[in-house]
Order: C-alpha cells, then sequence, then structure tokens
C-alpha cells in the first residue's frame, strides 16, 4: 500500500522533533497526528510559530508518541511504501517513532522515496498548486496529487515510446 506523506517538525541542526504528521494512502483514507506538545515545539522559532502553529488542529489529534505509533501502524499495514516531498527529514521523525530503523515495524522499508527525485528523473515538470502549506495532512494529500501527476506523465512517456517503437519496426 502506497501512503504519502508529509511531517512539520522544529529542528536546530541536532535535533529533530515532531510537530505532526499527515498521511493519507492510496485509497484515500487519510491520518493525521500531532505530539501531544506540539504548541510548546511549534513555539521554538518565529517561523514555526507563523506557518506551522496556525495549522495545528488540537484534539483528538494531539497524542502521545506511543498511541501515534500504534495508530499509524494500523493505518500503514504491514507492506508500506512510503512517498514523501523533500522526504529525508519527513523520513527520520517518522522513524524516530520507533526508536531506530532497527525498531521499525516489520515488513516496513528502511527507506522513503521522494517524489522531487521523480520529478527531477522525468524533466522537472509542471506540478499542481499547494495550498496551505505547512499542514501536514494538506501537504500530504498534495503529495499524492503530485505523484499521481508524474505517474500520468511517465504512463503517457512509455506509451508514447512504445508507439515509437512500433513504427520504427
Amino acid at each position: 500500500m502506497k501512503i504519502w506523506f508529509d511531517s512539520e517538525f522544529y529542528e536546530n541542526g541536532r535535533i529533530i522533533d515532531l510537530i505532526s504528521i499527515g498521511m493519507v494512502r492510496e485509497d484515500g483514507a487519510t491520518f493525521y497526528g500531532e505530539a501531544d506538545l506540539a504548541p510548546e515545539i511549534a513555539s521554538q522559532s518565529e517561523w514555526l510559530a507563523t506557518n506551522v502553529k496556525p495549522h495545528l488542529r488540537g484534539s483528538p489529534a494531539r497524542m502521545n508518541r506511543h498511541r501515534m505509533r500504534k495508530e499509524i501502524v494500523a493505518f500503514a499495514g504491514p507492506s508500506p511504501e512510503f512517498w514523501a516531498c523533500y522526504a529525508s527529514y519527513d523520513w527520520v521523525v517518522l522513524c524516530q517513532l520507533f526508536g531506530t530503523m532497527m525498531d521499525l515495524p516489520d515488513g516496513w522499508p528502511m527507506f522513503v522515496r521522494d517524489v522531487q527525485q521523480w520529478k527531477a528523473e522525468l524533466g522537472n515538470p509542471d506540478m499542481p498548486a499547494q495550498e496551505n502549506e505547512h499542514d501536514a495532512l494538506a501537504d500530504a494529500l498534495w503529495t499524492k496529487a503530485t505523484w499521481e501527476r508524474l505517474h500520468r506523465l511517465r504512463t503517457f512517456a512509455d506509451e508514447f515510446v512504445g508507439r515509437q517503437k512500433e513504427t520504427a519496426a
């Protein structure tokens, strides 16, 4: 099952601390969670207070790490394929919910796929407009829409190349 996700986090070069995480599955189901101390974490920098804190939803999305881990595992299932946009820190903050990478649930990959890398491989085509940036769930939904656009472009290109080969033969 493909899972597109995004997170909002505080980082200072040594620490990456989860504020919120949004996920969407290929069947359209969504998950949104916030760290139990999300408002306090989002207040640690002016940028986060301005750009992330206004999107926080509070209860019932606010939860401790144990509950968040449990809900994410139930949401993602046993063999997820994770996709994010500019994915490196998002992946680290997701993995840190479980401890180390060695503590990830059985069947989970030890890597994330990045729509920005795929976009670059396809020649940097235009992507859908993004609204509500820095709202983790809105960003996860945008990442899914971006993946779907890239998938259509790739499918069209593959079909075009196939037709060209048939014509040349």
